[in-house]
């Protein structure tokens, strides 16, 4: 443990994780239909960043790279665990960030979402531990684990799981040791049934401009069947982003109230992207089948506030990584010299973008995700996708085409571009896959979903 007066020092820390938000979903990010006051509340006390990627496009890998800071084929999941393999332990024997942070005197609790393997016992340093036995479901009676205990939640999960964070606030807030709260709300999942009736109701008028319902997708599954047109969903979801929000702004009341406000640093994300529509689709990476990379499945909203070392009101257009996560959260913290880089983390430190200095942070100009056999390379301008091993795949010209509409993968005048970035590509893989993991050799059907997985499956995530 640190010496107490490095505890003294260091701030609390609160990470807000949502699940299947896009930044679309979001006012701060120029969503002028959908309500979010306190996420743009928490953005202008902060910096948003407006170029923010998960390593894969579906919850249990990507939350499991946020924790790790290692991609799927290092950390072995690869898409969202089902009920039946949920008591395994995935990832017993990585280091996530908040066993280093354990180390330096933090006490660790978390509220709400796990889903990277056996939900029923803490692990990686967390003392408090509220979590949804599976991945989601209803949002009242939710199956939960507390005290170890397997129950049967009655309210409303998010704000039930705002009840629990807010205890833990309560509890710890006056110690002399730092606390680290992470609050994994379920919202905005399906279902997008159960949410406040009022808030549903307060929806009845939007035009939903902000979510084109488009021409189906050739490659949608039975989800866009049943959302897609469909404008009780599209009450639904926003309804389950705006009453979390309500939640958001119950966190900030109480850090505020106990005059923690500058002392703690607030992180919000989400552990994917999400379509309502958009492309012709409701999902995210697995909204189709194959799989996509469209950006609306690999983007997340990503704000950092802390008054006094955050500048209020900034705009990054740094691109970060989920990999990026684990070494920046550290380093910002002063536990650089921690960071675990013998995991052969394919990540870096923007610790400086996190505090206003963009050009002191590394120039990061490519990410990459993965999902089972599909991988992206994406740059400023291009984006390649590469499903392994027949195709199809796709070149996105970003500049002249940033929605992503026209496939130039067959241009002959591409043909560089494409050499390029493959070869790129499979030179990051190569170095930081590990042979036991790797995405490529797991088995798949033909059409790119894992085997034993239906799908009418792909969109439960649960």
């Amino acid at each position: 443990m640190a010496p107490q007066s490095e505890v003294a020092r260091l701030p609390n820390v609160i990470y807000i994780l949502t699940d299947d938000q896009g930044p679309w979903a979001a006012g701060c990010y120029g969503n002028h239909e959908i309500r979010t006051p306190n996420i743009d509340r928490l953005a202008a006390s902060g910096v948003r960043f407006s170029n923010f990627f998960v390593a894969t496009p579906v919850c249990s890998p990507s939350r499991a790279t946020y924790l790790t800071g290692r991609i799927s084929s290092q950390h072995g999941i690869h898409d969202w665990i089902p009920r039946d393999e949920n008591s395994r332990d995935w990832i017993g024997s990585e280091v996530a960030y908040t066993d280093v942070m354990v180390r330096h005197g933090y006490t660790c609790g978390i509220s709400g979402k796990w889903h990277m393997g056996d939900a029923l016992h803490p692990q990686h340093g967390f003392d408090f531990w509220y979590t949804h036995q599976f991945g989601g479901g209803p949002y009242h009676g939710a199956p939960m684990v507390r005290n170890g205990e397997l129950i049967e939640e009655p309210g409303y999960i998010t704000d039930r799981i705002t009840d629990e964070a807010l205890g833990f606030i309560n509890r710890h807030h006056a110690e002399a040791q730092p606390f680290y709260l992470s609050v994994h709300y379920t919202a905005p999942h399906s279902p997008w049934e159960g949410h406040p009736q009022d808030i549903v109701d307060s929806y009845d008028d939007c035009p939903f401009e902000t979510c084109p319902q488009e021409q189906r997708h050739p490659a949608a599954i039975s989800l866009t069947d049943m959302c897609l047109g469909n404008r009780e969903m599209l009450k639904g979801y926003f309804a389950a982003v705006t009453a979390m929000d309500n939640n958001v702004g119950r966190i900030l009341d109480r850090v505020a109230e106990l005059g923690l406000r500058e002392d703690t640093l607030m992180v919000f994300c989400s552990d994917n992207g999400f379509s309502c529509g958009h492309h012709g689709f409701w999902g995210k990476g697995n909204g189709t089948c194959p799989r996509n990379m469209y950006d609306n499945s690999i983007t997340v909203p990503f704000v950092v506030s802390h008054p006094g070392r955050v500048p209020e009101g900034q705009v990054s257009e740094v691109m970060m990584s989920a990999y990026d996560f684990m070494p920046t959260l550290l380093d910002y913290l002063g536990m650089g010299e921690d960071i675990p880089w013998d995991q052969n983390l394919p990540g870096t430190s923007s610790a400086p973008s996190w505090e206003g200095n963009d050009q002191d942070s590394p120039e990061i100009v490519v990410v990459y995700d993965e999902y089972g056999p599909v991988r992206m390379i994406r740059t400023q301008q291009h984006k390649y996708v590469e499903r392994y091993p027949d195709g199809p795949n796709e070149l996105w010209d970003l500049v002249n085409d940033p929605n992503e509409r026209e496939n130039r993968i067959d241009d002959p005048g591409m043909a560089a571009t494409v050499s390029e970035l493959k070869t790129a590509m499979e030179d990051w893989f190569a170095k930081y896959v590990t042979e036991k993991h790797d995405g490529l050799k797991q088995t798949h059907t033909a059409e790119g979903r894992p085997v034993g997985v239906h799908p009418r499956d792909l969109e439960k995530d649960n």
